[in-house]
């Protein structure tokens, strides 16, 4: 069948996750319009007009895909054709083990590729409402600066208590790297409540002592300054912890580190000083929330004070806390398995406004919703990638791998994420051997085997589902 016999697909932003979605489309033979507002309508963090712009870091991180989540994903991109991981391999610069690129270099790339794609037209305007039901098949990919018109008719397709613009993240840890010899699982005053079973929590136990550090440590932190377009600060409920320790050495115990109803299984008659607690984030239970702990201390600063908790001393982050302005759906109510707005069939959504963080992550989702309306444009099946892949792990995070409950559904435990082992499937029993010869066998010898099985069972399985086996 001719090219010219296909519809285009309506592409809106040219950010990472728009860029890729239009060569992804354009590569499976489909036209794509491809359209971008910047040169008509700048935004607050953007100073070009080029297609892929870096607002932040030049670094696309860890490019290990022996034992590393975000390598993974970009072997597996790198396998899908990926226009962004192609453009930053081309624009690369030292930065040791992570991948790092010329910022200017790479804008031109992706830019100098879309324009000169002969299936692709870039139309500079900006698109103020939803697409026009005419356009058919479309993708929204504005990530978290989306203009205020678009954001409006998003909210008002999918509801207003479906699109979050102001984002309070607690840090979330890898279940494996918490001390279960000094935690223990309960619920406060052992309440089973619905799905619950009485022990929902992982619990930390600090005596005055270590409380007393703590809130030293929080209230001398680093913490990161807001951005002039993110607006107030703080607003009810939603305090940072480094601020409630400055209200009063106390609070904190009041309040989300209180050790009412709780009972340190390891020494019962012990009452505990205060308590941190961590709740479960994922369906595959591999990772735990610290509840109310969303903070505006800097990285570094967060790392090494929640490891001052006893129980959290060798704690792998799988993302840290944040407070900042973000645009993001609540993607596990209103999208399907392939980023279709339920609610509207034919439209899809790309990028950091699914609810996934970081730059590759983001293309990610563009290549997948890319790849899926492209595929429903040529009648073909819409093969979503394995769950046991980094692409189908964030594709299953953004569209369900969440926890549900009766009085919010899809929304409990839903945060934008960066791409993590944390996401992915477990392995199966007895997958992880002790190597012949090797006495002591645990820690952090353990837990590198394991990576590199997960990330070796998962650029196999994708390059299956690419048909490249």
């Amino acid at each position: 069948m001719s090219t010219n016999t296909y519809s285009p697909i309506h592409v809106i932003g040219g950010g990472l996750a728009g860029s890729e979605a239009a060569w992804q489309i354009a590569s499976a033979g489909v036209p794509v319009v491809l359209h971008e507002m910047r040169g008509v309508r700048g935004t607050d963090a953007h100073k070009t007009d080029g297609l892929a712009e870096l607002v932040c870091s030049n670094s696309f991180r860890s490019d290990d895909a022996t034992a590393n989540a975000v390598g993974v994903i970009h072997a597996e991109m790198r396998l899908a054709g990926s226009l962004i991981m192609a453009s930053a391999d081309r624009n690369q610069v030292p930065a040791g083990g992570a991948l790092a690129v010329d910022r200017d270099g790479f804008s031109d790339a992706v830019t100098a590729a879309i324009q000169n794609h002969p299936l692709i037209t870039v139309v500079r305007e900006e698109v103020q409402g939803l697409p026009p039901r005419e356009w058919d098949l479309a993708v929204i990919a504005t990530g978290p600066l989306t203009s205020p018109s678009l954001a409006a008719a998003i909210q008002a397709e999918t509801g207003e208590d479906h699109l979050a613009f102001f984002d309070a993240i607690a840090p979330i840890v890898h279940r494996d790297s918490i001390d279960m010899d000094i935690c223990w699982y309960q619920s406060r005053y052992d309440k089973v409540g619905p799905g619950g079973t009485g022990k929902d929590y992982i619990n930390c136990p600090l005596d005055e002592e270590q409380y007393n550090a703590f809130i030293d440590a929080l209230i001398a932190g680093d913490t990161v300054g807001f951005k002039e377009w993110e607006g107030t600060p703080y607003f009810d409920g939603c305090l940072p912890i480094e601020v409630m320790a400055e209200r009063g050495r106390e609070t904190l115990r009041h309040g989300p580190m209180k050790p009412m109803g709780l009972t340190n299984a390891h020494n019962p008659t012990v009452k505990p000083y205060a308590v941190v607690q961590l709740r479960q984030d994922n369906a595959l239970g591999t990772l735990y929330n610290m509840v109310g702990f969303q903070t505006k201390l800097k990285y570094g600063a967060q790392a090494e004070i929640f490891r001052m908790i006893p129980g959290l001393q060798n704690a792998e982050f799988a993302r840290l806390g944040g407070l900042h302005r973000n645009t993001y759906i609540h993607s596990p109510i209103l999208l399907d398995k392939t980023l279709t707005l339920k609610s509207r069939p034919g439209l899809r959504f790309a990028g950091q406004i699914t609810g996934c963080e970081g730059y590759v992550e983001s293309a990610a989702i563009g290549l997948l919703a890319g790849r899926f309306a492209a595929a429903e444009r040529k009648g073909e099946a819409l093969s979503a990638p394995p769950a046991t892949t980094a692409l189908g792990s964030l594709l299953g995070h953004i569209t369900g791998g969440h926890l549900v409950s009766d009085d919010e559904p899809g929304k409990r435990s839903f945060q934008p994420m960066n791409v993590n082992f944390g996401l992915f499937p477990d392995l199966e029993p007895g997958s992880i051997v002790k190597p012949e010869g090797v006495k002591r066998f645990r820690g952090k010898d353990k837990t590198i085997m394991k990576r590199q099985l997960l990330s070796a069972r998962a650029l196999k399985d994708c390059a299956s589902w690419l048909g490249r086996n």
